[in-house]
């Protein structure tokens, strides 16, 4: 009992973690969809034909890969698979390090803007300043998102060390409501011999009797 406690609640936490995942790719995409609306209008008015800039699209894909990854959270908790566990973790880990690769890249190195390719738009320019302007509250929301991402993994391993819920079986079987089968089997092949038993000492009595009826005759 204590074990499907305890198992219902990392179930339900790992969930809630997996939530703040997926409102982050939400609010990527619905930003990324934003940007993408700004670009079509500023080209609409004048009247050239560009290629959308390469951030956008970025931004969109990892908002999709986040809302998918959450999904496949939401599936690994409820079911506690160890195999749908591990492939959550693997990715989940996967964003970490690249998060913390790209971090490392723009902290040290101070030519980090010639690692991305050209953006003639200027889109990337207005995000850039941006994220500048509002430089406490993007750290937060930075943080925040690592901490779910590194709290999702370690809750993770402990739902996968815990495994899935294998007491619904004992219980099923302990359940006065479903019939015993072997019992019922049993209670069927008893009652077999015990019709034989009946039909076999008639049958050889009348035997006996037509026996006898003839010697007297």
């Amino acid at each position: 009992m204590a074990g499907r406690v305890v198992r219902s609640c990392v179930q339900t936490a790992l969930k809630t973690v997996n939530s703040v995942l997926g409102l982050a790719g939400m609010a990527v995409i619905l930003y990324a969809l934003w940007m993408l609306r700004a670009w079509f209008r500023e080209v609409a008015e004048l009247h050239h034909h560009h290629p959308v800039p390469w951030f956008i699209y970025t931004f969109i894909g990892l908002g999709v890969f986040m809302c998918l990854l959450t999904c496949s959270g939401h599936i690994a908790a409820e079911t506690a698979n160890s195999h749908c566990l591990s492939c959550y973790m693997i990715f989940v880990f996967f964003i970490v390090i690249l998060e913390g690769a790209i971090t490392i890249d723009i902290f040290l190195n101070s030519n980090w803007e010639e690692d991305f390719p050209d953006d003639p738009s200027g889109k990337f320019e207005e995000f850039k300043d941006f994220v500048r302007s509002n430089s406490e509250m993007c750290e937060w929301i930075g943080l925040s998102v690592v901490a779910a991402q590194v709290l999702s993994i370690i809750l993770g391993m402990v739902l996968r060390a815990l495994g899935p819920d294998r007491e619904c079986d004992y219980d099923s079987d302990d359940d006065p409501s479903v019939p015993a089968r072997l019992p019922l089997l049993r209670n069927q092949s008893q009652h077999g011999i015990n019709y034989a038993e009946h039909i076999l000492p008639q049958s050889s009595d009348s035997w006996s009797v037509r026996i006898l009826d003839k010697a007297n005759k």
